[in-house]
């Protein structure tokens, strides 16, 4: 089983990997085809995803049973111990925002009146 998430990428290349696999939302590939067709599905993606971003999950035997490549993401696959898992980046914690002092504009139209 394999399948390809894209995420703004040319129309074109989702026509050409409808011919290997089914879409069953927009965007969101599904099908069987062989580790061979697989590869070079992936690698044509990769070429002609332009600023888009890719995702590609198939069957395997692992642990998990299944393995998963990314492409422009964010998000990156880490190997931890055996397992995949994907390393979010860091980002920062509203407690980390200090809030601006004094008050507000539309607070103070409500206080001193609507200036």
């Amino acid at each position: 089983m394999t399948v390809i998430v894209l995420s703004t990428c040319p129309a074109g290349l989702r026509g050409y990997l409808t011919r290997w696999l089914v879409e069953i939302s927009a965007g969101v590939f599904i099908g069987g085809p062989s580790a061979r067709i697989r590869e070079a599905l992936w690698q044509e993606v990769k070429q002609y995803a332009g600023t888009g971003r890719a995702l590609l999950a198939y069957s395997t035997d692992n642990e998990q049973g299944f393995a998963f490549e990314t492409f422009d993401h964010k998000w990156r696959p880490v190997d931890h111990e055996g397992l995949t898992l994907l390393l979010r980046p860091h980002q920062q914690s509203a407690d980390a925002i200090q809030p601006t002092k004094g008050w507000s504009k539309a607070s103070r139209r409500r206080r001193f009146g609507g200036r």
